[in-house]
């Protein structure tokens, strides 16, 4: 059996019920067991459904809509430096400017980020945190393409 980060349960999540055309999502009980059969870890699984139970309560719709502003400065807290790398934040500031993400979507992304648990979060999964972040919000397929594009660019300025 495979316990999985709690990361890796909402990738699975993400990956077999949301990138279908229509995603019929189960009920919590029933996807808590299909994830237990998939071979996670009940403990991780019920940490990751309230992971995404508590994204769900961040839907704003209105959020989406604006635009960034070019002219604020978000000042991290001591515990979201501690636990956000320089790349982390970097990548942050580059989706905020490049007007994938808006403000409030910025603060949502790093909330998750800092719920997941993680020991060393890093940009792999910051991208799939702003993914879900995205996915999750009405209007906001834009953004997602806006993501994709800047991620493909990255990559391909990567050095070898």
């Amino acid at each position: 059996m495979t316990t999985g980060s709690v990361l890796d349960i909402l990738i699975y999540v993400f990956d077999h019920y949301m990138l279908v055309e229509t995603p019929e999502v189960p009920r919590r009980e029933h996807l808590a067991r299909d994830l237990e059969r998939a071979g996670f870890a009940r403990a991780k699984v019920e940490r990751a459904l309230d992971w995404l139970t508590e994204l769900a309560f961040h839907q704003e719709p209105a959020a989406a809509a604006q635009p960034a502003r070019a002219n604020g400065v978000r000042v991290f807290t001591d515990g979201e430096l501690m636990r956000l790398s320089t790349e982390c934040r970097g990548l942050l500031l580059t989706l905020e400017r490049a007007q994938v993400l808006n403000a409030q979507q910025r603060e949502v992304v790093i909330e998750r980020m800092l719920a997941l648990d993680a020991d060393e979060p890093d940009t792999e999964q910051l991208k799939w945190v702003v993914l879900m972040v995205l996915s999750s919000q009405p209007g906001c397929e834009l953004a997602v393409e806006r993501l994709g594009g800047l991620m493909q660019e990255v990559s391909g300025h990567a050095p070898h």
